[in-house]
C-alpha cells in the first residue's frame, strides 16, 4: 500500500479508462475511493477530479494519508465500506479497486456504493477471478479455487496463517454481483491496448503474453484471472 511507483501506475490506468468512458470533463465530477489506503492513489486521481474522497477501515494508513497530502478538496476518513456515511446521490465516480473480496459482504458493499452513486454515475470496478492459478495475497497457487475448510487447512500447513479470509467469485459471480449496473468490460480493451491504457507495465505490447492474453479474453473470458470493469447506475 505504501508502493508509490506502483500506486500511482493503478491511478494512470483508473484515469485513462475513465476519462475515455465519461463523456463529461473529469475536473466537474466528484469522487469517492473506497479502501483508498494510504493516499497514493487519490493524490494522482485529485489531480483530474474536482473533489476526491478517500474512505478505509485501516485507521494508521488514513493518518499517513491526511498528514502527507493535504490539500482542499482531498479528503480522508476513516470509513467501512458495509455502512457508507455520505447520503444517497452524493459522488459521480466510485472507485472500488479489489475491494470486493476483502469484506464480510461482498453485495451490501455494492448495495452502498449503488445507493452513494448519482444516477448516471460510474462505478471503477477492477476485481481478481477465483479462478486463478496463484492467490495474489498469499502467492499460493489454487489457493482461491479450493473449497474453504481446504483453504484454511492449506494456510495453516504453509505457515501463511490461521485462515483464508478472502472471498474471490467467479467471472459469472461477479456479473451477478454488479447486476443493478449496466456493465462495461474494458477488460479485452486494455490486454489488447496496453500502451493506450498504461498498463503495458504488466502486459508488454506484442509480446507472446499478451497475445495469449488477448485470445483469452475474447474467446475464454471466464478464465482472465482479473476484470477492469466500468459500472454505471441507470
Amino acid at each position: 500500500m505504501f508502493n508509490a511507483a506502483g500506486r500511482r501506475r493503478k491511478a494512470i490506468t483508473m484515469v485513462a479508462v475513465l476519462s475515455e468512458y465519461i463523456s463529461k470533463p473529469l475536473d466537474t465530477l466528484s469522487l469517492l475511493n473506497i479502501g483508498g489506503s494510504a493516499g497514493i492513489i487519490d493524490e494522482y486521481l485529485f489531480e483530474h477530479f474536482s473533489r476526491v474522497t478517500s474512505i478505509d477501515i485501516d485507521e494508521k494508513a488514513i493518518l499517513h494519508a491526511k498528514n502527507k497530502f493535504q490539500k482542499e478538496g482531498l479528503a480522508f476518513e476513516v470509513g467501512d465500506a458495509m455502512d457508507i456515511k455520505y447520503e444517497p446521490n452524493s459522488f459521480d465516480v466510485v472507485i472500488c479497486s479489489n475491494v470486493y473480496e476483502h469484506v464480510p459482504d461482498a453485495n451490501t458493499l455494492m448495495s452502498e456504493i449503488f445507493r452513494i452513486l448519482r444516477p448516471g454515475g460510474v462505478v471503477y470496478f477492477s476485481a481478481a477471478n477465483r479462478l486463478m492459478l496463484n492467490e495474489p495475497h498469499y502467492n499460493l497457487p489454487l489457493l482461491s479455487v479450493i473449497p474453504r475448510p481446504m483453504a484454511h487447512l492449506y494456510m495453516r500447513l504453509t505457515g501463511k496463517g490461521a485462515y483464508y479470509y478472502e472471498k474471490h467469485f467467479t467471472y459469472w459471480g461477479l456479473k451477478k454481483l454488479v447486476s443493478e449496473f449496466e456493465i462495461y468490460d474494458y477488460t479485452q480493451l486494455l490486454l489488447n491496448n496496453p500502451d493506450k491504457y498504461k498498463v503495458d507495465y504488466m502486459v508488454t505490447p506484442g509480446s507472446r503474453k499478451q497475445k495469449i492474453a488477448a485470445f483469452i479474453s475474447k474467446y475464454i473470458i471466464w478464465l482472465v484471472p482479473s476484470y477492469i470493469w466500468v459500472l454505471e447506475k441507470p
